[in-house]
């Protein structure tokens, strides 16, 4: 009443009741003849209709306007049905007798998907999540849900994405009817190769297979994407794509070898080096002394001065004695009092 009758605002908690007072009793969603009785009688408010005694009310009106006038005050519940879209694709495949068993259930979303699969290769479309239905002959529904992360026809693949869910069906005295739907299609836009530049693999179906599966053991939510960023500090230069599908819109820095694990954030760490400027003879990290026989560098990496001010940094690729590598690097110049070192990542 008050979203299609009020004012602009903001209903405060608990004056739901208050701010619909001053509303006119069409608000109520009543009938056009009562709501035209009512102006007649020259109720023009509801808070006029509140003061009016009950019995007078259904007497003159019906039980219709003191049902709306309960409900507006919370005095009576009204059930909301809500309107569901019908699903396009979907299929239907009841049983002759109660399915009790897994190898039942796993035939009949086999013949599901082979159908729909079909419909879907035919259409050139895709299906992105999959619902499979179990009704039970109690009345209970079982239900299964699966997305994808490129748009899928492929029965067999999205089988394999249901088959480790199937064993959570829970068949109770049977299962009577089996739906198989999928409210979120597309359509499957081929992907143009380039015959003179590397194909990028994000781009093929077996990868984009392949992590659905993943997806479906360990989560999506584990799963993720980094794409080169416009930077120049290491733990600036990448960022989380929005999808697996993301075009890079920058290449990949490959001029200079980096680490394969990167930290987020460099740690301090104590270092010896003979002069200030050279790769250091010793470090320490957690607790733990080096001693590094092999060492490369300076690479100078300039601070970025657009986003804030700071000093630069002088890389260098050190082994220790026991063959594991690892980038340090020394933060400001070697002349200064401040500079600090730091390690940043290691290469195995």
């Amino acid at each position: 009443a008050f979203a299609r009758f009020g004012n602009a605002q903001i209903v405060e908690p608990g004056k739901q009741t208050t701010s619909i007072l001053s509303l006119p009793p069409i608000a109520l969603r009543i009938e056009g003849a009562i709501a035209e009785q009512l102006n007649k009688l020259g109720i023009r408010q509801i808070s006029n209709l509140i003061s009016l005694p009950s019995t007078a009310l259904r007497r003159r009106f019906g039980m219709g306007l003191l049902q709306r006038l309960h409900q507006a005050m919370g005095l009576e519940e009204e059930f909301i049905q809500p309107v569901s879209p019908v699903v396009c694709y979907q299929e239907r495949l009841p049983c002759l007798e109660p399915i009790s068993r897994a190898g039942g259930i796993e035939i009949a979303l086999t013949r599901l998907l082979d159908t729909i699969c079909l419909r879907l290769q035919q259409e050139e479309k895709g299906l992105r999540i999959a619902r499979f239905f179990c009704c039970r002959v109690d009345g209970k529904i079982q239900k299964l849900t699966i997305g994808t992360n490129r748009a899928s026809s492929n029965p067999k693949h999205i089988f394999k994405l249901f088959e480790d869910k199937i064993s959570t069906i829970e068949p109770g005295l049977g299962i009577e009817l089996f739906i198989l739907e999928a409210p979120v299609v597309e359509a499957l836009a081929p992907v143009q190769e380039k015959l003179f530049e590397n194909n990028s693999r994000m781009n093929d179906r077996y990868l984009a297979e392949l992590l659905d599966r993943i997806g479906g053991k360990v989560g999506v939510e584990h799963i993720h994407r980094y794409v080169p960023d416009e930077h120049y500090w290491p733990e600036r230069s990448y960022k989380l794509a929005a999808t697996l599908n993301e075009k890079l819109q920058t290449g990949w820095k490959v001029e200079q070898p980096r680490p394969l694990q990167l930290l987020r954030k460099p740690q301090p760490i104590e270092v010896t080096a003979p002069v200030p400027d050279y790769p250091p003879m010793l470090f320490r990290y957690n607790g733990k002394l080096h001693k590094v026989t092999k060492a490369d560098g300076p690479e100078r990496i300039e601070s970025e001065w657009w986003i804030g001010e700071g000093q630069h940094r002088d890389y260098y690729y050190v082994e220790d004695e026991e063959g594991h590598r690892y980038w340090l690097f020394r933060l400001g110049h070697y002349d200064d009092t401040r500079f600090q070192w730091f390690i940043h990542g290691f290469f195995s």
